[in-house]
């Protein structure tokens, strides 16, 4: 018989030190989801230390997701050819390492180096503590499993910021780099003293050209997703150039996959599987709709309300509670419940707080903002760890590594594709609205010449026409984002179908 924690679970039998195995590979997994957002608030300061323009130092955080995502898709591979643990090893150690030297850096060269490297070593990080804890747990605790995994990947974006920005606000920017020094170092030594290594397959060969062409499509799309906006799109040489060769390479890539005679680059098989290739759909659409309606509240409130950067942390805050909860109740449940219906549940809910957050308005009381966030945060918690449950339940675990840095990378790449589009509609249609309802104003307009309107916005000065164009402009971006927030509403109502589609047999154990 083989042994347990060398390639998975055995039916019947329970990994020694599974709580120490599980502690550790989920401290990896927050570093690395917490850096995803942690050092988007500390931009500005490190802005003034490096004595870039805001352009360059935007390239810290592009920096950082093309190299993740280029790199993500190699990890089965890797980690097949010299064992999962060692990559492991690696990846802590080079993500702990490559962190410290951010926070010494004192060029915009040295940081933009730093967080590539930073970027390439946590690349593998989060699809291995998915494999991991998917082998070590159990078929029928797998539900247990993902939920604390869930817990890790999820509370990253949702609490990125509010750490990032106490740290910045009370302590010093680099400060979001060092706070990974212990984590790192404790989670290596749990990793070393814990985790099993897993059987190598010597004869596997690398396929460098299937890589090229998937790491050039990944990385020329995540540049064009990331500088689009500020290039204005296909109106610039550099972004038409940059979609070209994404598409180009990612139509060459599948052709080779198909027609390769050796194995190529990523193992077909996967694809195989009808409940991985639904899981893959879905995680794409939640990390590009669902998920990173996150990224649209905090500059609503930051630049429309005027919330201090810790007091918006402190109100996206409840999303976290909410989810950590929901996951709880989802591990408790098992797979005595069919996943299907949490997903369905999960969906209307979401659906439910998207359309309360449509009603928002620039008076929206803060705590409205957090039993909404609550609410929201629930269902995101019952959407996330069925997902994971179903998206690998019939996958062979031979597969699951490989698989697990496709699934997150199909989440990432929903994501940056969101963002892109959901903050490009937020600045087109903040200009459609504020032409629209200047177009409505004039001196005889009775609400012009309400209560506290005359001396304010008075047409007759300059003084009062600039304060009632920075109050309209305020009001045509509020409504939007409200646009994107009825957008994210139908993409929730759209995905229940999908959900129809998994097979799950309400128990099943290992063969």
């Amino acid at each position: 018989m083989a042994d347990i924690t060398s390639t998975g679970p055995i039916e019947g039998k329970r990994p020694v030190h599974l709580g120490w195995i599980t502690v550790s590979v989920m401290g990896a997994t927050v570093m690395q989801a917490l850096d995803m957002t942690i050092a988007n608030v500390a931009l500005p300061n490190m802005q003034g230390s490096l004595l870039t323009t805001q352009e360059q130092i935007a390239w810290v955080l592009t920096s950082y997701i093309v190299t993740s995502a280029i790199m993500m898709p190699p990890t089965g591979f890797l980690a097949g050819r010299f064992g999962r643990k060692r990559l492991l090893v690696v990846a802590v150690s080079g993500f702990t390492a490559a962190s410290m030297l951010c926070g010494i850096a004192t060029s915009l060269e040295e940081m933009v180096t730093y967080r590539i490297l930073q970027g390439g070593f946590g690349a593998f990080l989060v699809p291995l503590s998915q494999a991991v804890l998917l082998d070590v747990y159990p078929r029928e605790k797998h539900a247990t499993a993902m939920a604390i995994w869930g817990v890790g990947v999820m509370l990253g974006p949702i609490l990125g910021p509010t750490i990032g920005g106490y740290l910045t606000e009370y302590y010093d920017w680099r400060w979001v780099f060092y706070i990974n020094l212990p984590v790192g170092i404790l989670a290596l030594f749990g990793i070393l003293t814990f985790v099993h290594e897993t059987e190598k397959d010597r004869e596997r060969q690398f396929d460098w050209f299937g890589f090229v062409l998937l790491g050039l499509a990944v990385g020329a799309f995540q540049l064009m997703l990331d500088r689009g906006e500020l290039k204005d799109w296909f109106e610039s040489t550099e972004i038409i150039i940059e979609g070209t060769l994404a598409a180009v390479a990612l139509y060459m890539f599948v052709v080779h996959s198909a027609t390769a005679s050796r194995k190529p680059f990523v193992d077909p098989h996967i694809f195989a599987d009808r409940n991985f290739v639904v899981g893959l759909t879905l995680i794409f659409i939640f990390g590009g709709s669902l998920l990173t309606g996150l990224t649209l509240l905090p500059p609503f409130l930051q630049n429309l309300m005027d919330y201090p950067v810790v007091t918006v942390g402190v109100v996206l805050a409840p999303r976290g509670i909410g989810a950590m909860i929901a996951m709880y109740i989802v591990s408790l449940l098992g797979t005595r419940v069919d996943m299907r219906i949490l997903l369905v549940l999960a969906l209307v809910i979401l659906a439910w707080t998207m359309w309360l957050m449509t009603r928002f308005t620039l008076e929206v009381s803060t705590w409205t903002l957090i039993w909404t966030g609550f609410v929201q945060g629930v269902g995101l918690g019952f959407f996330y760890t069925p997902l994971n449950v179903a998206s690998f339940w019939t996958l062979p675990a031979r597969h699951r590594t490989e698989a697990a840095g496709m699934y997150n990378l199909m989440r990432n790449l929903g994501a940056s594709i969101a963002v892109s589009v959901l903050i490009g509609l937020v600045t087109r249609y903040t200009q459609v609205n504020h032409a629209e309802l200047v177009g409505r104003i004039n001196p005889y307009d009775s609400a012009g010449r309400g209560v506290g309107a005359p001396d304010l916005w008075s047409l007759a000065e300059p003084a009062g026409r600039a304060a009632l164009n920075d109050e309209v402009t305020r009001q045509a971006a509020a409504i939007a984002y409200i646009n994107d927030f009825w957008l994210m509403m139908w993409v929730a109502i759209a995905s229940i179908p999908l959900v129809f589609l998994f097979r799950l047999p309400r128990q099943r154990t290992d063969p």
